[in-house]
């Protein structure tokens, strides 16, 4: 009777309150926002690895801008407070979810900060707190919880379908918009979203972004083991992906491309002077193919050096000389562009990007900072490289799925190396989403040899 009680007055006290919130804001969608309220409570509740894996597809391929409806939505900020409250439901009343430290993580803390240390003694304090609290906290908050929140088989699984899907939406589009020749750069370069200011308004970036899945949906297709459909459906995206990255006539991203192929003919051709002679041929088609000559930047029309080359020199240089005149924060978060006049040696009137993962880690935070950078990038890089091994010698431990995800993270951190030399890529999000699955699959796999260890002993004991 007490229980039944205490439920009439929680049922009357919500509905004078909806009606009391009705009558100061009388607005038809407020019962029913309020009638939804519940049902949504316990989705944030009861499905934190949606949240986290729908987070990653909106934060990382930006789906609301690539879908212009869904842009006024903020969806990325709404999931991002579901993914955090569903975080400290499951972390401090039922004990689901278990948060564990491990050497990717810490050496991610380690980076974090110091950029966060260093936002005082920027150049342009206003520039980089802004840069901060619109993007990297973010980063610097669910790049944790997504590597606690995917700790079994299943949240893997739902990981390699989400990334490819979102991967073949987005690659779906840039294709759309090459053919109807929409957002268009230099006449013959395809975008995404640029009339909304979206980070896939750059080819470059968007080349990057495509890169990702693009890792995950060839180690698909190449995996022995998963069905039929899953390993057409991987392929179907790869092709799609890999046409899609033609089209943005990004050097970077082509050679993004070549790296993950190389890295599979690696591991799955014998004659190293056979891959190296495929490799030769392909890099060849896909410059072709992509019609690097006819760039209005960096083209064949360009005699010696081209003004794309020249330019990322410069920049680089500016680069180089900004951690000279700072060596230990360097000019500070998202500081190069509105720096680049005072330290490059060659100004055409216009401030320019840095085009480098590394420069633009060295120019922002110093050579302190780029020393934090690449331990970070080795530690991730040899974890992942453990981790891919380990999986693919016990097949009977790991069922096939593990080993996509694994091969997916390892292509991918590769593919951002070598593209992301050419690319800005040092503040957003696909590094720190690899080292989130990087530090993810290596905790569970390290639980798994941990409980193969004690097994083993306790046989033979």
């Amino acid at each position: 009777m007490r229980l039944h009680t205490h439920f009439i007055h929680a049922t009357v006290l919500f509905l004078v309150l909806t009606c009391g919130l009705w009558f100061f804001i009388p607005h038809p969608i407020i019962p029913i926002a309020i009638g939804l309220t519940p049902f949504i409570i316990l989705i944030i509740i009861s499905q934190p690895i949606l949240l986290g894996l729908l987070f990653i597809a909106f934060s990382f391929f930006r789906l609301h801008e690539a879908l212009p409806f869904l842009y006024s939505l903020n969806i990325p900020l709404m999931l991002s407070i579901g993914t955090t409250i569903t975080l400290a439901w499951h972390l401090g009343f039922n004990g689901k979810m278990r948060i564990f430290n491990c050497k990717e993580l810490f050496s991610f803390y380690v980076f974090f900060l110091f950029v966060t240390l260093g936002l005082p003694l920027s150049s342009n304090v206003g520039e980089a707190v802004s840069y901060y609290e619109q993007v990297y906290i973010k980063i610097g908050i669910m790049t944790p919880v997504l590597a606690w929140l995917l700790c079994h088989v299943d949240c893997y699984r739902r990981t390699l379908h989400m990334i490819s899907l979102s991967g073949l939406i987005i690659a779906l589009i840039t294709i759309h918009n090459k053919v109807n020749g929409i957002g268009m750069v230099e006449e013959t370069r395809v975008t995404v979203g640029r009339e909304l200011g979206s980070v896939l308004g750059d080819p470059n970036d968007l080349a990057l972004v495509l890169l990702f899945p693009f890792s995950f949906a060839i180690s698909v297709a190449m995996t022995s083991g998963l069905s039929k459909k899953q390993r057409i459906f991987g392929l179907s995206t790869a092709v799609a992906i890999l046409i899609a990255i033609i089209g943005t006539q990004s050097r970077g991203g082509i050679l993004g491309i070549l790296s993950v192929l190389t890295t599979v003919g690696w591991r799955c051709i014998k004659s190293k002077a056979l891959l190296l002679t495929l490799g030769g041929i392909l890099c060849t088609i896909l410059f072709v193919a992509a019609g690097i000559n006819d760039r209005k930047s960096g083209g064949a029309m360009e005699e010696g050096l081209d003004a794309s080359a020249k330019g990322r020199l410069y920049a680089w240089e500016a680069a180089f000389y900004m951690a000279i005149d700072n060596p230990i924060f360097g000019v500070g978060l998202n500081n190069f562009y509105f720096n680049y006049f005072y330290y490059s040696s060659h100004w055409d009137g216009v401030n320019h990007a840095v085009h480098s993962t590394w420069f633009g880690v060295l120019g922002e935070t110093g050579f302190v900072g780029l020393v934090a950078f690449l331990t970070m990038i080795l530690i991730t890089y040899r974890s992942a490289h453990k981790t891919v091994n380990i999986i693919t010698k016990y097949p009977e431990t790991y069922p096939p799925v593990m080993r996509a995800v694994s091969n997916g993270i390892y292509f991918g951190i590769i593919a951002f190396c070598v593209a992301g030399t050419f690319l800005t890529q040092s503040f957003t999000w696909p590094l720190y989403i690899l080292i989130a699955l990087t530090a993810s699959i290596s905790n569970f796999v390290k639980n798994i040899e941990h409980q193969r260890k004690n097994e083993c002993s306790s046989l033979y004991s």
